[in-house]
């Protein structure tokens, strides 16, 4: 959320282009009956029920990881977007106009023979810096500037709410100092993981080549970084300790940490980045008091060689092409995928994610229709009223408690489609000048996010862009938030029935909702401050349903023996448990919730669990699941359908879920938390 039919799936009514008829949209058969294979049993296995036919016949192109629906679908989104920036990269734009910017800084990274030309001599005047360290204060001096450029390595800096005071932006500092995809990967021995470790000691040898050191030494110096980078990985938490919010906020006075963490130059820092705060945010010290220490143990040479190494991995894929096939060549180990991949689709991603509101503009202005805001904002609407009646029965929790939660849902900021006061750059672009325009904007960006401090949280800002396909829910700002890119099939149609968009949006608004009443969420009030607004007792049970989904879903495998891990999955889990019933809910308010009659040879009933097996209808290569499973906090697709199903009533009722089904459950084993 790619093959030739996901291109045509985008051409549905929320974004369609000018000219497609209402004949023709309304002819859209949103069950897709021939995809269904009916020799699996509903009970069995509901996800290869209803997409098993295209499961066996999907083909995964060799530039991609998967195919499908969610984060699959933004692959046709992609080309609606190059067919946007090929077409204004041709025009003569107006000098600052954000289609000028966009459209030259496209023009740019698409100039290949001009960025090969030119090897690694942009980044030289970098490297040139690097040389020139030769004690601690000038290697912290040079990180912080790199800070500046929106490129870190050994310190990570963010500037969001104060999780006690949500009124105010403060300086987080968080763990970092990685070139894998987690900790862990330093301490498996499997042979998955040990590949991916060759892989990425084989791409750091190659940038340090790249730049002219010899064979024999480039592989010292890569090991000497990943030796650094294992001893850091020894200090960070994992991600299921990290999802214990109170445990990763730690609130410390500048001059206490100057005290105790000396090396690393706080205050000096602080003031570098135009920073003027007497205390900061350290979210996981271990990490940061490893640092300290490391600073001094660790040789400036063999520092050099790492700040080195991830100052050419943060610029490789905007450097010439040896650069770019060597994160590439690191980078398919992860995946799975086989080719890059084309340089324009390279460039949608590149522009998207630098100058990607300015791109979102163009892409609603083109592709959106407001009536799909105005009805979604109703599904939204009539969900939290769903949401209220599901907490009010609930029998595990106290009036007191529930009024606090109604208090809220109720709060709850909805954003719908595009932000309404929209992002802007300022910077100058050159279609001549890749590389300094990548700067510019990694600088611009930087300074976007810095200037933050000490203010009040925009609440206007979004945090993904239009064009997405994507949702989520923020807890500092206690809002959910549903991009343009969402907002189509198989998600939301307005000439769905209600089953469809119901089973469809209506899930991924009932699972954001929930997110304010997960694990995580359930510990932010309603105006984003991390404060319990539980009794003792309501929480205790809270966390006992919390754990019976985490038991269940370690018990879940793909791949035939890697599990799910529950409890890095519970928030999304709890979510994804939970929507099904606050959709269901809101389903059964609607005229056709209520009817009985059928579309394609379904039920209302049976649509709405068809919709919800379609909308994570994914296919991926073996490569990008185990970095999945290890790495993400959702569950794979698969148990994202059948996980929450085995829990839901109605699903039993509306296919004849029978004792002796694979996926059968008691009631007494069916967990019910929202």
């Amino acid at each position: 959320m790619k093959n030739l039919l996901f291109v045509l799936l985008i051409l549905s009514i929320s974004c369609s282009p000018e000219g497609e008829t209402n004949e023709s949209k309304t002819a859209r058969n949103f069950v897709e009956v021939s995809e269904i294979d009916t020799s699996i049993k509903p009970g069995d296995n509901f996800f290869m029920y209803v997409n098993g036919i295209w499961y066996d016949t999907a083909k995964i192109a060799d530039d991609q990881s998967g195919v499908g629906s969610y984060s699959f679908l933004n692959i046709p989104q992609k080309k609606l977007l190059e067919n946007i920036l090929e077409e204004i990269s041709r025009a003569e734009n107006p000098a600052g106009s954000i289609e000028q910017k966009v459209g030259d800084f496209y023009a740019s990274g698409m100039d290949t023979e001009a960025i090969n030309s030119r090897g690694f001599e942009p980044i030289k005047p970098i490297l040139e810096e690097i040389e020139s360290i030769s004690d601690l204060p000038s290697l912290l001096s040079f990180v912080t500037d790199e800070i500046k450029s929106n490129s870190e390595s050994i310190i990570g800096l963010g500037i969001s709410p104060d999780a006690e005071n949500s009124s105010i932006n403060i300086a987080h500092f968080s763990q970092t100092g990685l070139g894998l995809p987690d900790r862990d990967y330093y301490f498996k021995s499997d042979s998955s993981t040990l590949a991916i470790q060759q892989a990425y000691l084989d791409y750091l040898a190659t940038l340090f080549q790249l730049t002219g050191t010899d064979e024999s030494t480039a592989l010292k110096n890569a090991r000497s970084v990943y030796a650094i980078e294992k001893k850091l990985a020894e200090s960070h938490k994992t991600r299921i300790e990290r999802r214990v919010v109170k445990e990763n906020y730690h609130k410390m006075a500048v001059s206490e940490l100057d005290k105790k963490q000396p090396n690393i130059r706080w205050s000096s820092m602080l003031d570098q980045l135009g920073l003027d705060a007497d205390s900061v945010d350290v979210r996981q010290p271990a990490y940061y008091e490893t640092l300290n220490s490391m600073l001094k143990t660790v040789s400036i040479s063999d520092w050099k060689n790492y700040i080195k190494a991830h100052t050419l991995s943060s610029y490789a894929e905007v450097l010439s092409k040896p650069f770019e096939d060597a994160s590439f060549a690191y980078e398919k180990v992860i995946s799975g995928q086989s080719t890059q991949l084309t340089r324009a689709q390279q460039m949608v991603q590149k522009v998207d994610r630098q100058l990607g509101f300015a791109l979102g503009q163009l892409y609603v202005k083109r592709y959106f229709n407001e009536d799909a805001k105005k009805r979604v904002l109703d599904l939204v609407n009539n969900l939290q009223k769903a949401f209220e009646s599901r907490i009010n029965q609930l029998d595990w929790m106290s009036d007191s408690t529930k009024t606090q939660a109604k208090e809220k849902l109720y709060a709850i900021t909805k954003k719908i489609g595009y932000p309404d006061e929209w992002r802007e750059y300022d910077v100058s672009i050159d279609p001549t000048k890749y590389f300094e325009n990548v700067l510019a904007l990694r600088k611009d960006q930087s300074q976007y996010q810095l200037d933050k401090f000490g203010k009040a949280p925009n609440k206007l800002e979004w945090g993904t862009t239009p064009s997405t396909v994507t949702a989520y829910y923020n807890p500092s700002l206690n809002e959910i938030v549903f991009p343009a890119g969402i907002l189509q099939y198989p998600y939301f149609d307005l000439y769905a029935d209600d089953a469809i968009n119901y089973g469809g949006i209506g899930m991924v608004i009932g699972h954001e909702l929930t997110h304010a009443f997960d694990d995580q969420g359930a510990q932010y009030d309603k105006d984003g401050n991390v404060k319990n607004w539980w009794t003792e007792a309501d929480y205790e049970k809270f966390k006992g349903k919390t754990q019976q989904l985490i038991e269940r879903y370690d018990t879940f495998t793909v791949l035939d023996s890697v599990h799910v891990k529950g409890a890095m999955t519970i928030g999304e889990n709890t979510a994804d448990n939970g929507a099904l019933y606050i959709a269901y809910e809101a389903f059964k308010l609607t005229e056709q919730g209520q009817d009985t009659t059928k579309i394609d040879g379904f039920t209302p009933d049976q649509r709405f669990c068809l919709s919800i097996a379609r909308i994570w209808r994914v296919k991926t290569r073996d490569e990008f699941l185990r970095t999945y499973v290890n790495t993400n906090s959702h569950s794979p697709a698969v148990w994202r359908v059948n996980g929450p199903l085995m829990n839901f009533d109605p699903f039993y009722a509306a296919f004849n879920i029978q004792p002796g089904d694979v996926n059968y459950k008691s009631e007494a084993e069916r967990i019910k938390i929202w």
